[in-house]
C-alpha cells in the first residue's frame, strides 16, 4: 500500500514538474494591449465582426486583421479610444442599420388558413408559410425580436417588425434568423426602401398581397439617377446610387416603395441664382421656371421637394424650406 501510495506521488511530481517545463517552453506572449482593448469594447460578444467574441476581435485588431470600425455596437467614442491604443487613425465608418423588406401586414396580405402551431417564424416557416399566402412574406411571429441583443425591434400591430435606427448596430442576427430572408442591413442614410421580397409575377403578387412589387419597371424607368433594377420580378435599389428623391417612391402604383423623409419640403432658389436654367432642365415635375440668366423661381405646388436641383445647381443657389412640406404627389 504505501509502495503504491509512493509510486503516485512520484508520478504527480513527475507530471507537474513536465508540466511545468513545458508551460514555459511553449509559453506564448499576450500583448498586453489585448486586455486593454477587451475592457474598451461594448463587451457584446454578437459575433457581428466576424470573430468570436470580443477577444477574438481585440486579437484580430493586434495582428492587424481587422479594423476597430469592424465593431458594430461600438459608438464613435469606443472605436476612437481603441484606435488611439492601437495607435493607429480611424477609417470612415459607414453606419448601417437592419431595414426590413416586406410591407404585407395583416391588412395588407392575403390568408389562405389560420395558423395555431409554434410562435416562431422558424417553426411556422415549415408549416404551410403560417397561413400567409405569400411564399416571401414575414411571418410576424418576433423572432427577428427575440434574438435582438439591443432591444432594437418591436413588432407593430399589423405584425411587421419595426426597427429602431438608434438601438440598432448591425449586429446581423436578425439577418440570420429571419427565415424568409426579409432583413438586410443598409447605410442609415438611405430612406429610400424597397418594401418587398417577392419574386413572384406580378399577377401572382396582385392575388396574394395589396403592396406587393409586381415588378412593372415603373420606378426603374422614372429613376433619374439609374439607382434602380428590376430582376426576377423584383425592383431594388442601389443606396451607392440613389440620391434619396423619392421619385421612386412617388410613382409605385404598388405603394411598394417607402419615402422615409416623407413630408418632404418645398425648395427655394436664393439671389445667388445665375439663371444657368439647369434646375428647371432636371426638375421632373417642372416646378421650375424661369430666364436664362435671370434668377429662376419654384412652384410651391408643384414641387416635390426631391432635392435633384440641389444636388445639380452649380451656383448652390437653391436651399431646402425649413417651414412646410407635404408628401410627393404622383406625377
Amino acid at each position: 500500500m504505501i509502495t503504491a501510495v509512493a509510486s503516485l506521488t512520484s508520478l504527480g511530481i513527475i507530471a507537474a514538474y513536465g508540466l511545468s517545463l513545458a508551460s514555459k517552453k511553449f509559453y506564448v506572449e499576450v500583448d498586453p494591449r489585448q486586455e486593454l482593448i477587451e475592457s474598451t469594447l461594448p463587451g457584446a460578444n454578437c459575433g457581428a465582426c466576424g470573430y468570436p467574441g470580443c477577444s477574438g476581435f481585440a486579437a484580430a485588431l493586434l495582428a492587424g486583421e481587422a479594423e476597430p470600425t469592424a465593431c458594430a455596437p461600438a459608438n464613435d467614442e469606443i472605436i476612437n479610444k481603441v484606435a488611439e491604443i492601437l495607435g493607429k487613425e480611424v477609417g470612415e465608418r459607414v453606419k448601417m442599420v437592419a431595414v426590413r423588406r416586406c410591407a404585407g401586414g395583416r391588412d395588407k396580405a392575403v390568408y389562405q388558413a389560420e395558423y395555431q402551431g409554434i410562435k416562431d417564424c422558424r417553426g411556422a416557416v415549415l408549416v404551410a408559410g403560417a397561413g400567409k399566402s405569400c411564399l416571401y412574406s414575414c411571418l410576424g411571429f418576433g423572432t427577428c425580436k427575440s434574438v435582438c441583443p439591443f432591444d432594437a425591434i418591436t413588432m407593430n400591430d399589423q405584425g411587421l417588425p419595426v426597427i429602431d435606427p438608434d438601438k440598432c448596430t448591425a449586429c446581423n442576427k436578425c439577418v440570420v434568423a429571419c427565415p424568409r430572408n426579409i432583413l438586410s442591413l443598409q447605410p442609415v442614410s438611405h430612406q429610400v426602401h424597397v418594401r418587398c421580397s417577392s419574386k413572384d409575377p406580378g399577377g401572382r403578387v396582385k392575388k396574394v398581397c395589396q403592396v406587393g412589387c409586381t415588378g412593372c419597371s415603373i420606378c426603374e424607368k422614372v429613376c433619374p439617377v439609374n439607382a434602380i433594377t428590376v430582376e426576377d420580378n423584383l425592383a431594388s435599389i442601389n443606396p451607392d446610387l440613389c440620391v434619396e428623391c423619392g421619385i421612386c417612391a412617388a410613382n409605385c402604383p404598388q405603394n411598394t416603395i417607402s419615402d422615409g423623409l416623407l413630408p418632404r419640403s418645398p425648395v427655394f432658389i436664393t439671389e445667388e441664382c445665375t439663371g444657368c436654367t439647369i434646375c428647371a432642365k432636371v426638375c421632373p415635375y417642372d416646378a421650375i421656371t424661369g430666364q436664362a440668366k435671370e434668377r429662376h423661381v419654384v412652384d410651391e405646388s408643384r414641387c416635390t421637394g426631391c432635392t435633384l436641383c440641389v444636388e445639380r445647381c452649380p451656383a448652390k443657389a437653391i436651399e431646402i424650406k425649413k417651414s412646410g412640406g407635404k408628401e410627393l404627389a404622383v406625377a
